[in-house]
């Protein structure tokens, strides 16, 4: 049963995968020219340069989120040394399988000295937080008709009591007692001991601030490509949110590849913008999304290098 359960988990990946990028290949295929024509000015160029930082800050941001959430747990480490480990396993989400991010960030706390219990936990927090970030954005969006969904009202309604469910759940008084109960289950850790003080939704509204600043790096790539008039921001931040927001909570697509661009380009066709500029725009986000991981992780590298950080207090 496990053996079918596994065979039918990577067949679906697979499905998703493949039904993404042939509805990208043929949205290129039928507005190839189109994208083709759209010219990138020298202000272009720069735009996309301050893009590239915004989301390069993005990312150190969000590592910064993640060395709190560990802070937070009390655990013996560093904060350099805990965004340095994140921003260089940041690049394994793009392994197949999209957990090479995780294992890594885990087995490197755990090294350390830090609790595997909550280095497993940190790492199931962050993207929770992250996706009811996004997950609120979109409501709101979709409430005053920014943007349009197909989702049934009582999809909606499930939503947003998962929606407070998080928000309860990373409540000392919610949390602690399960770190107590997950503890009884690994005797041979002295776990029982860890508990947190502060309530950790805190942590939500950095990332709040961690989508804003990638949401700013998407619109500044339209920028560059397309002159945007003030009332057109608020929609594209609506789209970008939600289709960030299915690219990491669908599998099927490591680091959201491909996810994120049919959303997009869905949502986006229904609005009055040129289709070769939202090829265009969405395609180089992606590509400055990358390479903003890239920097960040040779950086973060490069130092520990040359500058080598301790991993404990």
């Amino acid at each position: 049963m496990k053996k079918f359960l596994l065979a039918v988990k990577f067949s679906l990946r697979w499905i998703i995968f493949g039904g993404t990028l042939f509805f990208i290949l043929k949205a290129f295929k039928d507005n190839w020219q189109n994208a083709t024509e759209v010219k990138i000015e020298p202000r272009g160029w720069i735009i996309l340069a301050i893009a590239l930082m915004i989301t390069l800050l993005a990312h150190i941001w969000s590592g910064l989120v993640w060395t709190g959430l560990l802070k937070a747990f009390k655990q013996p480490i560093t904060r350099k040394w805990a965004l340095q480990v994140y921003l260089i396993t940041n690049l394994a989400k793009y392994l197949p399988g999209n957990v090479g991010h995780f294992y890594g960030r885990i087995s490197a706390v755990y090294q350390a000295g830090g609790s595997l219990q909550v280095a497993s936990m940190s790492v199931l927090l962050e993207p929770l937080l992250m996706a009811a970030a996004a997950f609120l954005v979109t409501l709101l969006a979709s409430a005053i008709g920014l943007i349009k969904t197909n989702f049934s009202p009582w999809l909606w309604q499930v939503n947003f009591i998962l929606l407070i469910a998080i928000f309860l759940g990373v409540h000392p008084k919610i949390l602690n007692p399960s770190l107590k109960f997950l503890s009884r289950l690994k005797s041979q850790e002295k776990e029982s001991t860890i508990t947190i003080e502060r309530n950790l939704s805190i942590y939500f509204l950095g990332e709040i601030i961690f989508l804003l600043l990638r949401g700013s790096g998407f619109l500044l790539t339209w920028m560059a490509l397309l002159p945007l008039e003030l009332s057109q921001i608020p929609t594209l931040f609506s789209v970008f949110s939600f289709a960030w927001l299915m690219g990491l909570i669908i599998p099927g697509a490591p680091g959201g590849i491909g996810v994120f661009e049919a959303v997009a380009i869905a949502l986006l066709s229904g609005q009055q913008l040129p289709k070769g500029v939202i090829l265009s725009a969405i395609a180089s986000y992606r590509m400055i999304s990358i390479l903003a991981e890239a920097i960040a992780a040779g950086l973060a590298w490069s130092i520990g290098q040359f500058f080598p950080i301790n991993s404990r207090w």
